[in-house]
């Protein structure tokens, strides 16, 4: 059996990134916005492909500032200097990338910015007053129409513990599953790795892990490519669901029941004494998930301990350890 370290983060993820998030000084002024989480601890997991779409159309270091500016009842992104329109370049940047970023797995934006800002951006009128506040980066609206599953998120909203840890989660579970359908994978591998995500599935959305169990179920008897496509549209759906506290809780009973006919009383009472310390917000995620890990491998708990679940990216990353997660 394998260790479900070797299931579950084997695989190294690529991440498109705005370049000035991992310290290149090419921002309106010159400088930068070094993000420390990602330089000094993700960096150690994943591969980058840093793109800043105003360097790249040659707008400069340092450049006149950008807005965006509602003309024509559309939002176009204009220099604050001379008015002149960069939102069609800003796009295409996006369209240029697209071969790198369909094996990317996820994307992280700089937040604020007319062409890379994912949401709620102020937008003006060609007077100057504002006129809305739920504009989008003419890049970021572009990537994300090209690739809709993607995970994408915002660095400003990264310091939030749960947003954080979500979407890390994501982009090693859509690594995991590009790895596969970039393999000679056989429909027995599809249905070991709706097996292995079970409970992450569950945790996420109910639902959508018995949508992705119909489609891995057909893989033998269906188009693989349709059953791929398939598959990859509903197990990204599902995991894009925001999980709660009461959904955790629900997924570490599940395990608990698994285990339980294998524990003694002190321990089956030490594992519900800690998961309801989580679901009361006294302890971490991370608290009752190393115990249930624990006992999965004393007692050899073959399905149990290969599930994503319970090690979804590497435990460096310290991600369940916030009360908020």
């Amino acid at each position: 059996m394998r260790p479900v370290h070797e299931t579950a983060t084997a695989v190294r993820p690529l991440l498109g990134v705005s370049s000035c998030l991992l310290g290149a000084p090419v921002r309106y002024n010159g400088g930068h916005s070094r993000s420390r989480f990602l330089t000094d601890e993700l960096d150690h997991y994943v591969d980058w492909l840093p793109v800043c779409p105003e360097a790249e159309i040659g707008l400069g270091v340092p450049r006149p500032t950008l807005r965006l500016q509602r003309r024509g009842g559309a939002d176009r992104v204009v220099s604050s200097k001379d008015g002149a329109d960069h939102t069609d370049d800003l796009a295409s940047v996006a369209d240029h990338h697209v071969l790198q970023l369909r094996r990317a797995d996820g994307y992280i934006l700089k937040n604020k910015s007319p062409s890379c800002g994912l949401l709620a951006l102020p937008v003006f009128s060609p007077e100057g007053d504002r006129v809305d506040g739920k504009g989008r980066g003419a890049f970021a609206e572009r990537l994300t129409r090209l690739l809709p599953h993607l995970p994408v998120e915002e660095q400003g909203r990264l310091s939030d513990a749960a947003l954080r840890e979500h979407f890390v989660q994501r982009v090693f579970a859509h690594a995991r599953l590009r790895a596969l359908l970039e393999s000679d994978w056989a429909p027995r591998d599809l249905v070991a790795f709706h097996a292995r995500h079970k409970l992450q599935l569950m945790s996420h959305s109910p639902e959508g892990y018995r949508r992705t169990g119909r489609i891995a179920a057909r893989a033998g008897s269906s188009d693989p490519g349709e059953v791929a496509a398939a598959y990859t549209a509903e197990f990204h759906r599902a995991l894009a669901v925001r999980t709660s506290r009461g959904k955790h809780a629900n997924t570490l009973q599940h395990v608990f029941g698994m285990l339980s006919p294998l524990l003694d009383d002190a321990r089956r009472h030490d594992l519900l004494a800690a998961i309801e310390d989580y679901r009361t917000e006294i302890a971490p995620l991370s608290v009752p998930v190393a115990l249930l890990r624990h006992h999965c491998a004393a007692e050899d708990a073959g399905w149990a301990h290969e599930q994503t679940y319970l090690r979804p990216y590497p435990d460096e990353l310290r991600l369940r350890h916030a009360l908020a997660v």
